[in-house]
């Protein structure tokens, strides 16, 4: 399957059916706030190490929020800067293994988030592969999809809202983008986290109704124009034409004269578009 493959989260049991995450970064005795709302019942923290580890311990249909990560990351370890005022989120789903639907899971996932910023008004959007979403090629939103147990996926979601990832980071100057900033009247955080969780639940049902095939067609479409890329795949670089992912989740990458290559994105560590 087209997931990060995690070892079950240790866990020090916080409330019927939800745990803590290895490492205790959460503080002793901390308890979420726990609600219910078509149907998804979703804990909300004010601040934890990663939202995906958290829910590492959840059941199908069960979601994680906090208002600050102090370990947020992205594909291969790589840290997200996670500050208050963004939609830092953990969802888990089901998952099929005998489906190949299962491999495209985190571009089934981006398009759910990027079909609910579109709904708001959001101009300009694309996906870089594989589960980015920009504007105008600063970054808005990012997904990472993990396992950490069989017939279950944690999909993490993050999107800058109202947070200010340069005051942390001051390398990510003029490399992001906020809701505040593009619409005139951004959702609450509140607002926001259930039209992710109702289009993300969407997005499932469809896929595993009628393969990632029947979805293929609106993911492709979110790249964008064709773009020149580099790809890293653990050392050795490859560059040509991305041609956006076939229907097994896997990139297709063209490079000019010989026929066309699909890598399983587990293959590429990094891609790079080059301008």
């Amino acid at each position: 399957m087209n997931l990060s493959k995690q070892p079950k989260a240790a866990a020090h049991e916080l409330h019927p059916g939800l745990q803590n995450e290895a490492g205790g970064r959460l503080a002793p005795g901390a308890s979420p706030h726990a609600s219910v709302a078509d149907g998804w019942t979703l804990f909300e923290y004010v601040a934890v190490g990663s939202t995906n580890l958290v829910a590492a311990n959840l059941k199908a249909w069960e979601a994680v929020r906090a208002d600050r990560q102090s370990a947020g990351r992205g594909r291969f370890q790589r840290s997200w800067i996670s500050d208050e005022g963004g939609l830092w989120l953990s969802a888990v789903v089901p998952t099929n293994p005998k489906s190949s639907s299962g491999r495209a899971l985190p571009m089934a996932a981006g398009l759910a988030v990027s079909d609910v910023l579109r709904g708001l008004g959001v101009q300009s959007l694309r996906m870089r592969w594989p589960n980015d979403l920009l504007v105008k090629d600063r970054k808005l939103a990012g997904l990472l999809v993990d396992q950490f147990s069989p017939g279950l996926a944690v999909v993490g979601i993050g999107i800058n809202a109202f947070n200010e990832p340069e005051a942390s980071e001051p390398l990510l100057k003029n490399q992001t983008a906020r809701l505040v900033d593009i619409l005139p009247n951004p959702p609450s955080l509140r607002e926001l986290t259930a039209l992710v969780l109702g289009e993300l639940r969407r997005a499932i049902t469809r896929m595993e109704e009628g393969s990632f095939e029947a979805l293929l067609p609106l993911v492709n479409k979110l790249w964008g124009r064709p773009r020149r890329v580099e790809l890293d795949l653990d050392g050795t670089k490859r560059s040509g034409i991305f041609k956006g992912v076939d229907a097994g989740g896997r990139l297709i990458l063209s490079e000019g004269t010989a026929e066309a290559i699909a890598y399983e994105p587990w293959q590429v560590r990094h891609l790079t578009e080059i301008n």
